[in-house]
């Protein structure tokens, strides 16, 4: 506790006294520090979707004090969305999922700048909403939307944190064609035939999948961010 008291009246690296409240358990982890802080603030992240993945990845994203967090998401909330998309409630319901994620991520954190994108991902628009993030966060649940996050964070060098969920299993990768690492392509070189896998409304999800494995995706993100090997 006094260890505590004297950040708080040192306000090290410029943080406020407020900041340095909200994030002192990272302030005096050594892996972390005042200069990891002060990397996850100056950090952009882009989330593509703000479904059952992009919500805890979000919330954690906020949480931590990433400086920009931008969200890319065309649907409204709906009521079978509840069960797992935990950036949105009840009175949620017909809102668009960018405009009650982004209330919800600055009631956590009113530091972090959220920036809504609510249109469809496309060859034509996607390079130009990849170009002012430094990560990429891969929630969506569509194999097009995969590949297309993949070529254009490929194209512009940017780290591509992808998660992906069906019924009770999950994955994550990373992948950094910047620094020498395979791509999505490079894994799976072809999308399967449309109509070949079950959508979560034909196949079902277990609720607290996609918390783990978007939990992890933004673990991924820290890592990249602060420039340092962590155990999971």
């Amino acid at each position: 506790m006094a260890g505590y008291k004297w950040l708080v009246m040192a306000s090290p690296n410029g943080f406020t006294p407020e900041q340095v409240a909200r994030y002192a358990r990272h302030l005096i982890l050594p892996e972390v520090g005042g200069k990891g802080q002060r990397k996850l603030m100056n950090t952009s992240v882009l989330l593509l979707g703000a479904g059952g993945l992009g919500s805890p990845a979000g919330l954690y994203l906020a949480a931590a004090g990433i400086g920009k967090i931008g969200i890319v998401d065309f649907d409204d909330v709906d009521a079978s969305n509840l069960q797992r998309q935990i950036l949105h409630g009840i009175e949620d319901i017909g809102r668009p999922k960018v405009d009650s994620a982004a209330d919800r991520m600055k009631s956590m954190n009113p530091d972090v700048e959220v920036v809504g994108i609510r249109e469809h991902l496309d060859s034509g628009n996607v390079l130009d909403v990849f170009k002012d993030y430094d990560v990429i966060v891969d929630g969506t649940d569509n194999f097009p939307t995969r590949y297309l996050a993949n070529d254009a964070s490929f194209l512009l060098g940017k780290p591509l944190v992808h998660g992906a969920i069906y019924r009770l299993e999950g994955q994550l990768t990373m992948f950094d064609a910047a620094h020498g690492s395979a791509c999505y392509r490079c894994l799976f070189s072809e999308p399967p035939p449309p109509g070949s896998v079950a959508s979560y409304a034909e196949a079902g999800v277990l609720g607290v999948l996609p918390g783990t494995t978007g939990g992890r995706g933004a673990f991924q993100s820290f890592q990249l961010t602060c420039g340092i090997a962590w155990a999971l």
